[in-house]
């Protein structure tokens, strides 16, 4: 089965990468096309190293995009002293983690920028789930533009479809917090997980894919009383906000956060074969504006939130685990009161308030998620965090 599931991988990637220059805004209208974007995209999980290297740098040239319109005039990332870190240590450190791209800003400065696997300033790199965040802030957005009432409002009034599913009664917050109580299998090593297959079967004409996989989950858990990660829910966050705006994702976050913010590079957004943005994943967004997205968030997010929204989104509402780890408004949230975005193959934004620090780190791990490759990237942003707040 996994052996097949690489080959049509490999036979689908061959023609896009070498045909396409140029990012894609228009959906395919082919069945057959839509099919073969389906099946890649349920592929991604399973890429081999070199289609990653090759890829996650050119996200655009494999699947359709929305683009992210940035500023006319960037936001400065002016130089700041150097971070004192062993060069030694750091360049083992990109090596094993196969990053491709890190960036510490300290008040706005920056204090180490290195780039490695053909990666560059000009380039732009996938999120993977890091999107997540981008979508919970456009929520908190939508409040403050007065398209959505509160967090407490159910899921149901701005997504009707999924009345009588296993969201009846489940409040956005719930949403947020991925404390729904439906069921939901996020296993990346496994082809027929929920995650692998959300968007692998045709959907009725005018239905949303999204919403006609998940309103077909069971409920194992009263709704507040359980967490499970679940990006399909993610992308439930993204369809109440087009329903509420609407507007593309993509549109709102350059009106809310891109052109405001003074985001220096288009970013591109994947879209699912309904045209919409895939909101709990797939964003593409050059190294420096993921950093400055950080320092927009540790900012509170000026002039796009309600008041306290950050402060309520990057706290621990439900525990992941003992020791401080927790998950907020699609924030994870760390000991040290740190908290930070993450995505699978080594994306990470991190934030430490305290030092007024950010680091953002690109990268393309040979798996999806491992517990020794999370655990020597916590410890070593830890590093880099400790080392600016030293001076």
């Amino acid at each position: 089965m996994m052996r097949t599931f690489l080959m049509l991988s490999a036979l689908a990637l061959a023609t896009p990468l070498a045909a396409q220059d140029a990012p894609v805004t228009a959906v395919p209208q082919s069945e057959a096309e839509q099919s073969r974007l389906r099946q890649v995209g349920a592929e991604v999980l399973f890429w081999s190293q070199e289609q990653r290297d090759a890829n996650f740098p050119n996200m655009e040239k494999v699947f359709p995009v929305h683009v992210v319109e940035a500023s006319a005039t960037p936001r400065p990332l002016p130089p700041g002293a150097p971070l004192p870190i062993d060069a030694a240590a750091l360049d083992a450190f990109i090596a094993e983690q196969n990053i491709a791209g890190l960036i510490v800003v300290q008040d706005g400065k920056v204090r180490l920028e290195r780039y490695a696997r053909g990666y560059g300033p000009e380039g732009r790199w996938t999120s993977f789930s890091v999107a997540k965040s981008f979508t919970s802030t456009l929520l908190g957005a939508a409040i403050a533009d007065g398209y959505i009432d509160s967090v407490d409002e159910p899921v149901t009034k701005y997504i009707p479809e999924l009345a009588g599913s296993a969201y009846d009664g489940v409040s956005i917050a719930q949403l947020l917090t991925m404390t729904s109580g439906a069921r939901w299998n996020e296993d990346y090593t496994d082809p027929n997980s929920d995650v692998a297959r959300m968007f692998l079967e045709p959907v009725p004409a005018g239905e949303d894919p999204t919403v006609y996989f998940m309103r077909r989950l069971e409920r194992e858990a009263e709704p507040g009383s359980k967490w499970v990660y679940k990006t399909g829910e993610t992308n439930l966050i993204g369809v109440l906000v087009r329903n509420a705006t609407g507007k593309s994702l993509a549109e709102y976050l350059s009106e809310k956060v891109w052109q405001p913010y003074g985001m220096e590079t288009d970013a591109v957004w994947m879209v699912d074969p309904s045209g919409n943005e895939v909101s709990g994943c797939c964003l593409s967004v050059s190294l420096r504006d993921y950093a400055r997205f950080g320092q927009f968030i540790l900012e509170g997010a000026p002039g796009a939130v309600p008041d306290g929204w950050v402060a309520d989104a990057t706290r621990a509402h439900a525990t992941v685990r003992p020791g401080g780890f927790g998950y907020g408004y699609q924030w994870w949230t760390y000991p040290e009161g740190r908290y930070g975005a993450q995505g699978i193959f080594g994306q990470t934004i991190t934030i430490d308030a305290e030092s007024r620090t950010v680091v953002a780190i690109s990268g393309a791990w040979p798996r999806a998620s491992d517990p020794a490759l999370w655990a020597e990237r916590a410890a070593f942003v830890d590093r880099l965090i400790d080392a600016a707040d030293a001076e």
